[in-house]
This record gives C-alpha cells, structure tokens and sequence, in this order.
C-alpha cells in the first residue's frame, strides 16, 4: 500500500509541476534535459519528446555555456541554491514577450533559480532551472529608472 502512495503522490506531484506558471527544467550532472514543464514546451515551442537528453547547450545557442557551467557547478558541488536576477542578466532563455499589456518589449524579462537535487543516496544528482517571468516588474521598473524615480 505504501508503494501505491508514492506512486500517486507522483503522479500529482509531476502535474503541480506541469501547471505551474514558471519553466522547470530538470538537468542532469551533464546538463542533459530530464523534465521539461508545459511551461518550457509553451514557450520554446519544443516538446518533451525534442528535449529530452540534449543538453541546454545544444537547444539554447544563445546560452553563456561558461557563465551557466559556473553557477551549475557550485549548485551541484555545494548543494545550495543560486540566483540569476534579470537585472544582472536580463534572461538566461531568449523567448518572446507574449503579454499583451507590456507587449513592446522583444523578449521576457526572466529571474533564475537553480537548485540542487538530492537523490536517494543523498547526493546531488541534478540540477532543477527555475524560469520566472518578470517581464511586467522589468518594464514597470524601467519607466520609473527613465522617470527619475527609483
């Protein structure tokens, strides 16, 4: 019985993960995607099934491979959580700006976090890539900066 809980709190689990309004990707130790939500499929306009097993690299050109590799591997050798602000780095994921209210910048505004995935055995298996949308904070902050106000 016990075996059939887990398998049901996955199952809800993998679908909180699906309707989430973030991206969520899960990489292994060779950055290879393992999970990819509805959020990057919407977005990047790829599947799971075109994803799974590539690296971030392969799928994301405009990705700073040295910059990620650096900020990965203190995740995965320390085991704590690190950040990406679009202030420092305006997106890690060149994707469009869909929303319609703040329609005329070209692309979405994105903060990141990276946390470290512990396996059963305790140590740090993969890397879960949290995308944010802060397109509209990002616009609305920008004003203020142009306005003088800050």
């Amino acid at each position: 019985m016990a075996a059939q809980i887990d398998i049901d709190e996955v199952h809800w689990l993998l679908d909180i993960v699906q309707c989430l309004d973030v991206g969520v990707i899960v990489l292994d130790r060779q950055y290879r995607v393992e999970v990819w939500n509805s959020f990057m499929e919407n977005h990047s306009g790829m599947g799971p099934s075109q994803v799974y097993g590539k690296t971030l690299f392969e799928l994301f050109g405009e990705v700073d491979e040295a910059w990620f590799r650096r900020k990965a591997d203190s995740v995965l050798q320390l085991g704590t959580r690190a950040f990406s602000l679009w202030e420092q780095r305006p997106y890690l994921l060149h994707f469009k700006n869909y929303q319609p209210i703040t329609g005329h910048e070209d692309f979405m505004y994105q903060n990141v976090t990276f946390l470290p995935l512990v396996g059963a055995k305790g140590e740090v298996e993969h890397l879960c890539v949290v995308i944010y949308d802060v397109t509209a904070v990002a616009i609305l902050k920008k004003q203020l900066a142009a306005r003088g106000g800050q």
